[in-house]
């Protein structure tokens, strides 16, 4: 699930959902050499710098005024034509983002500034995640390493008893809990092999010339770059990640303990001991980075029965897609937002349509960064649409609320929080929220004895995530400051992946191996600390929000469903986009200017102490 400002991320419209800011110069930046130019249309002096950033935003505007219209219709529509335009509109777009961030990266050396004209030039500097350097060649280069990887990544096949199997399909198959392990291991090590270990010499390539483009824009290396934009030093942001880790850290070895037992029970001491690391391709996932494909495995018994089905509630309702979408309309219009514009209702895609191919996959869109808001979904009568559909509308509500902002402006606090209000939403889905809204039965409502069931279920997915979330990029750090060698690459991988996530590779890694590459985010140079961010944020903003209705209960069975106080703290952290410093936003809303997990351990508090019994006399760690 994600959503979409202006156009999609991938275009110069998304600078504006994509970055977050950082000061100009921060810590650990080498200084870049300001040289005026000719070519400077504005002079290299704190007012030249404000009339750059305003005609940079007026431009990016401009573009994204019939961009955002081109990505909608692609993803709407995809034809061929629909293709070439957004194929189009995407190169324009990069070409674009190159230029403004080689640009503000001269003027962000000026004496000076404006703090507000500083932050925004920080914002394009940090704007592309791979920087070309200028010389002639590198950019060209670069972008051919880029879209090669891209596409042998989605060219790329695993095998299954011997007979190929794609990306998609594979994937699933690693979550069917009737493969045996030697077909798990098989499918682990052939798409490991086949997809990661050809990108080795392409990826050290890659790292050598975005190193170059990122100490023109005045940073150390690219790693520095991606960690300059959260308000704080990179060393200070790598601290903090670092501290809330340690924080939900107990919480994810006692799932970890528990798991393993459960693993070492069905599978012998063969496949998986009973002390020490999980094998991976034993998680349900071919990256072991949610674990929900195997609770049947690991469920408390009588878990499953929880009192009611939520898909059987909705189709009982007869609720076709857009009666779905009213019902998640109708939470936030009880938190005191107004209602959609029925422009929304008019324009969005809510299920597929049968004339045509579209992009199904769950998205929220703003096309004009006004009201012209929209989601597009292929909704069916589900608990897990109706979920989905809450989240998005979380996304919708986000934009239209910082709308007023300057361009640069319109996105989240930081990466992490756009994705966190959507799931903030969602976990107010309760069955008490299913009674207010009359979908359940108050005489349905599960009893306390189920909870621990459905924690259960939640922390496969949720807290099986934190340490892959943190650990991607901490390991990419590494490559771009050259701590690691290239030499080194797998076995750091497999290093970090032990020494976070407890567990280690069902086989022996071949010499030459590079298994980070079979990850899609690692090779399309997509930041991830955003999504371990995301976790534990929406557990902060939910507490806030339980908090101020005045919930008493256990955390895990609150909703804030019709407090208008919820709502109006709510909208006082979205209006501000990215104008302030993420911590301004979060105070806004929590009161507290930390991020921090603790809300997460509170909501899993039950889980923790039955896991904590279950665990007894069992050796826990790796």
């Amino acid at each position: 699930m994600k959503f979409a400002s202006t156009a999609l991320r991938t275009s110069i419209a998304a600078l504006a959902v994509s970055l977050a800011s950082a000061p100009a110069l921060a810590d650990g930046h080498a200084e870049p050499v300001v040289e005026e130019t000719a070519e400077n249309e504005f002079p290299l002096t704190p007012q030249g710098a404000a009339d750059f950033v305003a005609a940079a935003e007026a431009e990016m505007r401009e573009f994204s005024d019939i961009s955002a219209h081109v990505y909608w219709l692609n993803a709407t529509n995809i034809n061929y034509d629909s293709n070439q335009l957004a194929a189009k509109y995407g190169a324009d777009a990069t070409l674009m983002s190159v230029r403004f961030a080689n640009e503000a990266a001269k003027y962000a050396a000026v004496e000076g500034l404006d703090p507000e004209v500083a932050r925004k030039l920080d914002m394009l500097r940090n704007g592309i995640s791979m920087p070309a350097p200028s010389r002639d060649g590198a950019a060209e280069e670069l972008s051919a390493i880029a879209t090669k990887l891209g596409s042998d990544y989605g060219k790329g096949k695993g095998t299954l008893n011997g007979e190929p199997i794609n990306g998609s399909d594979i994937e699933a198959e690693m979550g069917n809990l009737e493969r045996t392990p030697e077909e798990l291991s098989e499918m682990w090590a052939s798409w490991h092999d086949n997809v990661g270990a050809p990108m080795r010499e392409d990826y050290t390539r890659m790292i050598a010339i975005a190193n170059e483009g990122a100490e023109e824009l005045g940073f150390d290396n690219v790693g520095t770059m991606w960690r300059s934009g959260y308000d704080m030093t990179p060393e200070e942001f790598a601290a903090e990640t670092e501290r809330m880790w340690q924080e939900v850290k107990p919480l994810y070895v006692a799932l970890h303990t528990y798991v393993r037992r459960k693993l070492n029970e069905k599978y012998g001491d063969e496949v998986q001991p009973a002390t020490g690391p999980i094998r991976a391709d034993l998680l349900g996932n071919m990256w072991a980075q949610e674990w929900g494909n195997i609770y049947p495995l690991v469920a408390p018994e009588g878990a499953g029965d929880i009192g009611y089905d939520l898909t059987e509630l909705i189709q009982e309702k007869d609720l076709d897609a857009v009666e779905m979408t009213k019902v998640g309309e109708q939470f936030f219009s009880s938190l005191g937002f107004e209602p959609l514009p029925e422009t929304f209702w008019e324009r969005s895609q809510f299920t597929k349509p049968r004339d045509r191919e579209v992009v199904c996959h769950a998205s929220a869109w703003n096309l004009d960064n006004v009201d012209d808001l929209r989601i597009k979904m292929c909704i069916k009568p589900n608990a897990d649409d109706f979920i989905t559909i809450h989240h998005e509308l979380g996304h919708n509500y986000y934009q239209r609320a910082y709308n007023q902002q300057d361009y640069l402006y319109l996105t989240g606090a930081n990466d992490g929080f756009h994705e966190a209000i959507g799931d903030m939403i969602a976990l107010s889905i309760t069955p008490d929220y299913l009674v207010q809204i009359g979908i359940l039965d108050e005489s349905q409502v599960p009893s306390e004895d189920k909870d621990i069931g459905l924690l259960l279920r939640q922390a496969m997915d949720k807290v099986a995530f934190l340490p892959f979330g943190l650990l991607v990029d901490r390991y990419r750090w590494s490559l771009f400051d050259g701590s690691v060698a290239p030499e080194d690459y797998n076995t750091a991988w497999t290093e970090l992946r032990t020494e976070y996530q407890g567990i280690v590779p069902p086989v022996e890694r071949p010499e030459g191996a590079f298994d980070p590459g079979a990850k899609y985010h690692v090779p399309g140079n997509v930041s991830y600390t955003r999504y371990f961010l995301a976790r534990l944020l929406q557990f902060q903003f939910y507490k806030a929000a339980c908090d101020t209705a005045g919930w008493e209960g256990p955390l895990h069975r609150c909703s804030f469903y019709g407090n208008e106080e919820v709502g109006k703290n709510l909208n006082a952290m979205l209006e501000m986009g990215a104008s302030k410093p993420w911590p301004d936003a979060l105070e806004a809303f929590t009161g507290e200017r930390q991020m921090t997990g603790k809300a997460m351990v509170e909501y899993f508090a039950p889980l923790m102490d039955w896991l904590e019994e279950q665990n007894e006399g069992q050796e826990e760690g790796w």
